[in-house]
């Protein structure tokens, strides 16, 4: 009993746990992504249109966005405050709302819908700043690896959710927002001390790990999928949904499984090692300490070398070298990365936000237009998967510039948005797959590229500033584009039947007029934004047909 009570502590303080504590809640943290599930009922209890319910769908994007608040307290606390301080702000925001919407509050203002969406959103950069960049660095020789796999489960997020509210609270979707208030901050409160920075370890079947954990990955996904389908085809019982989320439930620990295997081998291994001879033992440790002496001392070097940000903003390193934030934000690398994310992310953020209003106008029933949501979501995780996996690989065997990926993504975003524009039967379900899986594989190629071209010295800085153009694309695009011309829609059709604006409630349009010139506009900024990155890949063509990882090899003294 002393053994397993000792393993068991070892297990659930080793870098394994951490992961999949990690895994657990990054899969909590996309519930900005159900926004098109729940926005109606925002909508129709409160008696916005279409222009004031896209202003908050703004402040949802704009929240999620701006991690910089995190990112700084992070640097002066511990990990499980940053966790703690963004499960408080997740259940205070989406709280509010639900009190909202089920009138148990008077009616707020819309600033203040727009401060509590805002700060809701805004956890989950808590959360990313928590777990994420602990992972990261807890396994910094597997970090690409380990960033796709957590960034996966936030894009399954919104499919987890929906089959949780169905088993518990039924089809009743203002249900879903306290859902998303409580289950969130659960997990971050129940895990906050499990994640924290331990010393990294190199483990020779690391890589091995990640994949059996991209395998159990890739089926849940794909069992969500399936629900996706069947719960269309037949009528579930409430049992049903309940045996479903159970289901989810157990793939969504079967990384325990596989944490608490590698924790008993490496248990076992410190046991081996504990009985080696002293000198065997201390020429490892020396080993292990070496490279971190000298990056330590190169550290100090380039401090002492190093000039005022304010008189090197103009004297450029090469790309891949460490910029300096000036440098980087001031470059025209960084801007046409600015436009072309603008672009394409503010395209793909709208089109997401208004999937309910879509679904709604083109006459599909309210459980439809949550399957579309649920695509979204599984189709936002495989493009992420896609986006780490394959686009490393085809730079490593073709030297194919990264940049190149993006245009084709965007590319084929025009694609899912035409079919909108112009509908058929069945369109918006290869809409919401295409849409799902572009805006997915967006973000991990921008925080690559960012990586890459700029260096890894002011990353954490340099990717959040990065994604502020996707809140910035939003608002145009969504707010004073897509709500404006579909409330004209609206009013003309009511109009149509001698009505004015005064005489409902709830502003809607019904026909596929309604998002046919928004969702063109879309297509065409996207198709621009691929030409913008276009740019991006002639400019970078050179840096990236060179071997861009070599320097990290031979840091590490690998040939």
């Amino acid at each position: 009993m002393g053994g397993a009570c000792k393993f068991a502590l070892h297990a659930v303080d080793g870098r394994w746990f951490s992961v999949f504590a990690s895994f657990l809640i990054m899969a909590g943290a996309g519930a900005t992504y159900l926004f098109g599930t729940y926005s109606k009922d925002i909508k129709a209890t409160l008696g916005y249109d279409q222009t004031t319910l896209n202003l908050l769908g703004f402040f949802k994007d704009l929240g999620a966005n701006v991690g910089v608040l995190s990112g700084l307290l992070a640097e002066v606390t511990p990990t499980w405050f940053v966790l703690l301080v963004g499960s408080a702000m997740n259940f205070s925001g989406y709280f509010m709302i639900w009190l909202s919407v089920t009138q148990r509050i008077a009616k707020p203002a819309v600033w203040q819908m727009c401060l509590y969406i805002c700060i809701g959103a805004n956890s989950q950069n808590f959360a990313n700043t928590g777990a994420l960049v602990t992972c990261v660095k807890n396994f910094p020789e597997s970090r690409g690896v380990m960033l796709g796999m957590l960034k996966g489960f936030v894009g399954l997020s919104g499919a987890i959710f929906t089959q949780f509210y169905l088993a518990i609270y039924g089809t009743d979707s203002k249900s879903l927002i306290l859902l998303i208030a409580w289950l969130p901050a659960a997990l971050s409160v129940v895990f906050a001390y499990t994640v924290r920075e331990r010393k990294p370890e190199r483990q020779p079947n690391e890589l091995k790990v990640f994949y059996q954990f991209l395998i159990v990955s890739i089926v849940l996904a794909l069992f969500l999928m399936a629900m996706n389908i069947v719960e269309k085809l037949v009528d579930f019982s409430k049992a049903a949904y309940a045996g479903s989320a159970t289901v989810v439930c157990v793939m969504l620990f079967i990384p325990l499984i596989i944490a608490i295997k590698e924790d008993w081998i490496q248990w076992n291994l410190k046991h081996h090692e504990g009985m080696k001879p002293a000198t065997e033992a201390t020429a490892e440790k020396k080993l292990d300490i070496i490279p971190e002496v000298k990056s330590e001392i190169s550290r100090e070097q380039e401090e002492k070398v190093q000039k005022s940000c304010f008189l090197t903003i103009y004297n450029k390193p090469p790309r891949g070298e460490d910029y300096t934030i000036l440098q980087a934000l001031l470059s025209i690398d960084m801007l046409i990365l600015f436009a072309a994310t603008l672009c394409g992310l503010g395209a793909s953020l709208t089109a997401v936000d208004n999937l309910g209003q879509i679904g709604e106008s083109l006459g599909y029933p309210a459980k439809t237009i949550k399957s579309f949501v649920s695509l979204v979501s599984i189709w936002n995780f495989f493009g992420r998967v896609f986006a780490g996996f394959v686009s490393e690989s085809l730079l490593v065997r073709y030297k194919m510039p990264r940049p190149l990926m993006m245009t084709f993504v965007l590319l084929l975003a025009c694609v899912g948005y035409l079919l909108i524009a112009f509908p058929f039967a069945g369109s918006v379900y290869v809409a919401s797959v295409i849409t799902g899986f572009s805006f997915g594989a967006q973000l991990p190629l921008l925080f690559a590229i960012i990586s890459e071209l700029f260096g890894l010295k002011y990353y954490s800085t340099l990717f959040n500033c990065g994604q502020l153009a996707s809140p910035l694309g939003s608002y145009i695009l969504n707010v004073k584009v897509t709500g404006l011309l579909y409330d004209n829609e609206a009013v003309k059709e009511l109009a149509r039947r001698g009505m004015d604006r005064s005489a409902v409630k709830e502003l809607v349009c019904i026909g596929a007029q309604c998002f046919r010139l928004p969702f063109i506009i879309l297509s065409a900024v996207t198709f621009f934004g691929a030409l913008i990155s276009l740019i991006l890949v002639v400019r970078t063509r050179k840096f990236y047909s060179s071997d861009i990882y070599k320097k990290f090899r031979e840091i590490h003294g690998v040939n």
